[in-house]
């Protein structure tokens, strides 16, 4: 028998966007009461969205998040909300309010600051020190409902609030979040979740960020956990969702009565710090509870699907958030503007994307035909801007500087930049946002021309390598809908700035590549060891010496959004000026 209908508002906010935020969560709120929850979660800084960075530093900037949170109190009467905003005291703290029938009960502020990868959390917030517990009565227990509030970080450490929480007598652990993505961190997450609602014996419920932010995706994937690790509702990933869920609290008291571990917690110091609770006052209500449908339990994407669908959302929120409707890109008939421009057409919408082919002398046939295939498949808006008149153009007007050498490296990029300062025309002159199409393979290594194919707002597939490139090109056919010619997924890679160029004349195999790009960078083994897993030593200290040479290439690439376990950008931070090489 259910005596708790709980609610997780996974809902996309905007950093900065305090009105915005707190429209979305009245609607929310509204849509709560109309299936009469009990309580209702909401994501991590809901108000302020995640992460603010250096808006922290504005004074103003929590003074008014704080008025923002106040203008919600009469939109909680009949109902318990849980509301992530940043408080102002004698500091900042990331915390989390706790409404209650129109008033603000207590705040609860975040313990655990992460400080490593991409967070930056003790820059700006306190640290918290009290693992808060709330009881609010039930018309249908002859005992309060008991349960703890945390918030992200808090719930990773198996010693973290929820467990002096649970010590407390919390039977339920709420648990407000905003996890960034990246491949694989789904699967991870929600088994260290399991592991915590088994091991205190208490229901976890989970509600996550669903948002792109710059360089970062949050995937939502909200879950409600039983007390046995079992999962009872998960939620969509990469969009907004509402998760309603009818839970049996009494349970958990039958199964701590089964399980004696707590009763060795409560014995420490933790349950000290848990044992005073707040309570709520009941909330009469004279309607008769709705029948609701069993929870949504949403199937995990497979792993090639949940990278599409992240860059997807991420390119959509940078567009829109950033106040753009239109993009344009580059179109070559390669598979990396290839995938782009797909990504873009499914995230816009076909009639905002803009793709232009730029030939020069060196452009193949059926580089030509492939771009211009592809523009017909998707829908999208196709322009071809011929820039051979402007390399010639460049190399007229070098002609005398260069005398005496010979043609190499430094013509070739003359043509990507003559497209870059096409599109960057194309942007200025009628407002669209350039997307640039180069994959963490080349921005890894450097092979991709600065002011030119680098040239634009945002890059896509920036920590994407070759090789899922073309997974995620072959899932786009498979799955959705077949529009990327096959050729793109058969011909060599090729820059096409000279004749009968490869990229293979540069760089080894894209598989062999990324591998060693991989161990050098997310895994961080030295060279000796990434040729103790096979590869050529005469490869890897080549491959490791453009890794290196490069940083101050990729510092003044356009964001893009993270997908893999180390990005460069706000994940990767190395010192351009560096002599260490190991």
């Amino acid at each position: 028998m259910s005596n708790l209908r709980l609610a997780l508002a996974q809902i996309n906010t905007t950093v900065g966007d305090l009105e915005g935020n707190v429209a979305k969560v009245k609607a929310y709120l509204e849509r709560a009461r109309a299936v009469q929850a009990h309580i209702v979660l909401f994501p991590e800084l809901t108000l302020a969205g995640y992460p603010p960075e250096d808006l922290l530093l504005k004074p103003g900037f929590a003074t008014a998040n704080r008025k923002a949170l106040e203008s919600l109190l009469p939109a909680t009467h009949g109902l318990t909300a849980v509301v992530g905003f940043v408080d102002r005291q004698d500091d900042i703290f990331n915390a989390a309010a706790v409404l209650h029938d129109g008033a603000l009960v207590d705040i609860y502020h975040k313990t655990l600051l992460p400080n490593y990868a991409v967070f930056d959390e003790d820059r700006y917030f306190a640290r918290g020190d009290t693992p808060l517990l709330f009881t609010l009565p039930m018309a249908t227990t002859d005992r309060p409902l008991c349960f703890g509030v945390s918030i992200c970080e808090d719930i990773w450490y198996p010693a973290g609030p929820p467990e002096a929480q649970a010590a407390g007598g919390a039977d339920i652990l709420l648990n407000i979040s905003a996890s960034p993505y990246q491949s694989g961190k789904i699967r991870s997450r929600e088994r260290m979740l399991a592991t915590r609602a088994s091991d205190n014996v208490a229901i976890v419920a989970f509600c996550n960020l669903v948002s792109g932010q710059d360089e970062l995706i949050f995937d939502g994937s909200s879950v409600i956990i039983d007390e046995r690790g079992h999962v009872l509702a998960r939620g969509k990933s990469f969009e907004e969702d509402f998760l309603v869920a009818d839970l049996n609290v009494g349970n958990v008291f039958r199964q701590r009565l089964r399980d004696p571990r707590r009763r060795k917690v409560a014995l420490t110091e933790v349950y000290a710090k848990a044992s005073q609770k707040i309570a709520l006052e009941p909330v009469t209500t004279t309607s008769t509870p709705v029948a609701m449908p069993p929870p949504p339990l949403v199937e995990p994407l497979e792993p090639v699907a949940e990278v599409y669908h992240a860059l997807v959302l991420a390119t959509r929120d940078y567009v829109h958030k950033n106040g753009f409707k239109t993009i344009c890109l580059g179109l070559s008939g390669g598979i990396d503007s290839t995938i782009v421009a797909a990504i873009a057409a499914d995230a816009l919408g076909p009639e905002n994307v803009v793709g232009v082919s730029m030939p020069s002398r060196y452009s193949s046939d059926h580089s030509k035909s492939d771009a211009q295939a592809l523009a017909e498949n998707l829908g999208i808006q196709y322009k071809t801007i011929a820039i051979e008149p402007v390399y010639q153009a460049y190399l007229d007007i070098l002609d005398e500087a260069f005398a005496g050498t010979s043609p190499g490296v430094a013509e070739e990029n003359l043509q990507s930049r003559a497209r870059g300062n096409t599109l960057m025309a194309l942007s200025n002159k009628f407002g669209w946002l350039v997307l640039t199409t180069g994959n963490k393979s080349e921005m890894a290594v450097g092979y991709a021309t600065i002011y030119g194919d680098m040239a634009g707002g945002f890059a896509v597939i920036k920590d994407v390598p070759k090789t899922l490139v073309y997974k995620l090109c072959r899932y786009r056919n498979e799955k959705i809908g077949h529009v990327i010619p096959d050729n793109v997924l058969t011909k060599p890679p090729s820059a096409e700035l000279r004749p009968d160029q490869k990229d293979t004349d540069s760089l080894p195999e894209y598989d062999i590549l990324d591998g060693i790009l991989a161990a050098y960078i997310e895994e961080e083994y030295s060279p000796a060891e990434i040729v103790a897993l096979g590869y050529d030593k005469e490869t890897v200290d080549r491959i490791i010496r453009l890794v290196d040479l490069n940083e101050y290439k990729r510092r003044q690439a356009p964001p893009g959004p993270k997908v893999t376990s180390k990005a460069f950008g706000k994940d990767r931070r190395l010192p351009i000026t560096n002599r260490y090489r190991g």
